[in-house]
């Protein structure tokens, strides 16, 4: 899977979120599978929340799959392998969906542009935390870079 480089945010603080979200909704060409990927903690499912802006979604991490109006959210975390992938049956969930979140993804990106449907454009947004000392109430900012997918 090869991919582009698009747009990068620095030092992104939760409060910042709101601007990212406008501009991915401007950058992304709909409907859109987005793979989130980062560590433990860095904010996938922040980011969801606030691209949905309902802050009471929570991680789909039991569920796997989680339907929020016109966007399907999944963390496939638990997921070992792509076999498990065609058990979801994902195809049947993106009907009328503009967006496919997909927390913990990249290690099945070729299966998963195989899945969505043909119309679907593919993206990873990769977050990372700023791990030094801040007095921000926030915590550590972090940094997201937003790439096209693309298989060649």
């Amino acid at each position: 899977m090869n991919k582009k480089l698009i747009r990068e945010w620095k030092k992104v603080y939760k409060s910042d979120l709101s601007y990212i979200v406008y501009e991915l909704k401007d950058l992304a060409k709909v409907p859109a599978m987005v793979i989130l990927e980062g560590e433990l903690g860095a904010g996938k499912t922040t980011f969801v929340q606030t691209f949905i802006g309902e802050n009471e979604v929570l991680s789909p991490t039991y569920s796997i799959l989680s339907e929020h109006k016109n966007l399907l959210h999944a963390d496939l975390y638990r997921v070992e392998k792509n076999e498990d992938l065609l058990q979801l049956e994902i195809p049947s969930y993106l009907e009328d969906k503009h967006y496919f979140f997909v927390e913990w993804g990249m290690k099945f990106s070729r299966r998963l542009v195989r899945e969505v449907p043909e119309n679907f454009s593919s993206y990873l947004l990769e977050i990372s935390i700023h791990k030094q000392a801040t007095d921000n109430p926030e915590g550590p900012s972090r940094n997201f870079l937003l790439y096209s997918l693309h298989d060649d």
